[in-house]
């Protein structure tokens, strides 16, 4: 298999950009939204930060451009995305990626940090003795089953301080049987904005960049790794992709404010915040 360099890589992940920019108009906003909360919720230049879901780094490579002081933990299970990421950011200074899967019990204790808000006393265990600050994560939970998200959620209170945030940007629809006309409206209007944007279509779909990326020669053994693990098994059908899911699940997990920060039409930011005690 030829190497995955730098500038390929780099490549690959300019186009994921541009084909997740064409899906998510306000994708940057968004990005700037969430870091803008990880500065002012944590207070503090340094914050440890889990990427949950982290794909190829995009939203850490960010928020280490505003915050050069944090140290951004990305975790995935996606070997093409892991790939792309190290392969891309070898010297960034604070970021590493973990290859952890969400859905498999126990993920949190790989990452060596010390107990949360929720399991015990902060300040134990690994990276200098600190839980970490904040978790944030952009377009990935939604692909968790609701059992399984509801299970990440509690073992992530576990790692994060007392006060601890969880950011996660996404589309987050509304309950159909609760709110079935609001619930149309809302998926309408994104429609419709999207084929008054691109009225010949999208230049590349989602699938469109995965099949490229498999045609690859150096990417071609992580697709199949990619295969090999299911990394996408359980996503379609799953409940995941409802606002009252994540807020339920939160709330169960232990989160005493769970809210949204920033919204356009259904996409919104999410945010969960620990109890501070």
């Amino acid at each position: 298999m030829p190497e995955l360099d730098r500038d390929t890589a780099r490549n690959w992940i300019e186009r994921w950009d541009r084909q997740q920019e064409e899906s998510l108009p306000d994708r940057e906003d968004r990005f700037t939204a969430l870091i803008d909360a990880v500065e002012e919720g944590t207070g503090r230049p340094d914050p440890l930060v889990l990427d949950i879901g982290c794909g190829p780094g995009s939203l850490g490579v960010r928020l280490l451009n505003r915050l050069p002081g944090a140290t951004v933990i990305g975790i995935d299970a996606d070997p093409v995305s892991l790939a792309l990421g190290q392969a891309a950011y070898p010297d960034l200074p604070g970021l590493r990626f973990t290859d952890l899967d969400l859905r498999v019990p126990g993920w949190s204790a790989r990452l060596g940090l010390g107990q949360g808000g929720q399991g015990g006393q902060g300040g134990q265990g690994g990276q200098g003795g600190r839980a970490a600050d904040v978790a944030v994560s952009t377009t990935a939970l939604h692909w968790l089953p609701e059992p399984d998200l509801r299970a990440m959620y509690a073992e992530l209170a576990t790692v994060l301080r007392p006060g601890g945030l969880l950011l996660d940007g996404d589309h987050f629809s509304l309950d159909a049987k609760e709110s079935p006309t609001l619930a149309r409206l809302d998926l309408a209007l994104r429609r419709r904005e999207d084929q008054r944007r691109f009225p010949a279509g999208h230049a590349e779909s989602w699938s469109g960049w995965w099949e490229a990326a498999a045609a690859d020669p150096a990417l071609t053994a992580h697709v199949e790794e990619r295969k090999r693990r299911h990394v996408d098994a359980g996503h379609h059908g799953t409940e995941s992709n409802q606002l009252a899911t994540h807020v339920e699940a939160l709330k169960a997990a232990g989160f005493a404010e769970v809210g949204t920060l920033w919204q356009r039409g259904d996409n919104r930011l999410l945010c969960g915040v620990l109890p501070s005690d």
